[in-house]
């Protein structure tokens, strides 16, 4: 297998896995939304860590799409996550 070929394939994987990670949050979410809260920094972590990802992959010159979309949904579920771990 050429090299190409096989980082391409492995940038489609780890895109999806990546993927997978940050919709695993949505099972603490729910805990945290009945009141069974969860840690607060590690999402929030994660959220500001997928920031910077999709900053860096978005922003180069020759933009990284793999690495945006896989770390796009950290913002999202990371934060969501972040939010709902207080009991306001």
């Amino acid at each position: 297998m050429k090299e190409t070929k096989f980082i391409s394939i492995l940038s489609k994987v780890a895109t999806v896995i990546a993927i997978c990670m940050y919709v695993s949050y949505i099972p603490q979410i729910i805990n945290n939304l009945h009141g069974n809260y969860g840690a607060p920094l590690q999402p929030l972590v994660a959220a500001l860590n997928g920031l910077l990802w999709c900053i860096y992959a978005y922003f180069k010159k020759q933009r990284d799409w793999p690495v945006f979309l896989a770390n796009f949904p950290a913002i999202i579920f990371g934060l969501a996550t972040f939010l709902t771990s207080f009991p306001w």
